[in-house]
């Protein structure tokens, strides 16, 4: 008896430590991609589309708050005790110099917002960016007609909008246009932007260099989910409000 009950042990030790754990993080104040509900907790596309990797890879997923802009710099020096950032995270070159990817989950696209019949592409000045984020760095470098201000979170930046202390917001076109329903006085400004050098690569989970297995795992599950239609259930539930 007490043999069985040791193999039963070193079994249950043995399943433990090959089990995986995958901690992401995330900054949760970007619907539909990922936000905190009334109970604390965070869900969101990007929290759906991990756990179903998660689920195809067999492995626990854990979930963890951090600010936008400092995922990468928290993978680069392995601090903030988690695995891969998913955090609606465009796929640039230069952070492809950083960090490494997965595959695109998720084909982004960027466009301007503002208050209806308040401003023209003549009169705007102000934009508000999202800070740490590829609409920053592109409003800094390739849009200097614009005085930027930087924002912790969008939310932040449309309390401004809406108060006249900036005149647009650049951002994710789905995450802006996610924002219409409670500020229904904002409209799209301008056309979308599709600079390839910062949007339209696609949006991708990111992490440290040199976890070639993570990577390999991350982009297995997430090639079955798109095959067996749970990605286009995700996709519906969250994209199509």
């Amino acid at each position: 008896m007490k043999k069985l009950l040791l193999a039963a042990v070193l079994a249950g030790v043995a399943m433990s430590a090959s089990a995986k754990e995958i901690t992401f993080a995330m900054e949760p104040s970007y619907p539909p991609f990922e936000l905190t509900n009334e109970k604390g907790e965070i869900v969101g596309f990007d929290v759906d589309v991990a756990n179903a990797i998660c689920k195809e890879i067999e492995a626990t997923c854990h979930f963890k708050a951090q600010s936008f802009d400092a995922l990468i710099p928290s993978l680069i020096k392995g601090r903030g005790g988690f695995d891969a950032a998913i955090s609606a995270i465009d796929i640039t070159e230069a952070r492809a110099k950083q960090v490494d990817f997965s595959d695109a989950y998720y084909e982004s696209s960027a466009s301007f917002v503002a208050v209806k019949d308040k401003v023209t592409l003549e009169t705007a000045k102000k934009v508000g960016v999202q800070n740490g984020t590829t609409y920053q760095q592109y409003v800094n470098a390739e849009a200097k007609q614009y005085a930027p201000s930087s924002y912790a979170s969008l939310q932040d930046a449309i309390l401004d909008l809406k108060n006249g202390r900036i005149d647009i917001i650049f951002g994710d076109t789905d995450v802006l246009r996610n924002m219409f329903d409670k500020n229904p006085e904002l409209a799209f400004f301008g056309e979308k932007v599709t600079d390839k050098r910062y949007f339209n690569n696609g949006l991708g989970i990111a992490v440290k260099k040199g976890k070639a297995e993570l990577i390999a795992d991350l982009n297995k599950g997430l090639a079955a989910i798109k095959a067996n239609g749970e990605y286009q259930k995700i996709y519906d539930k969250w994209m199509t409000k």
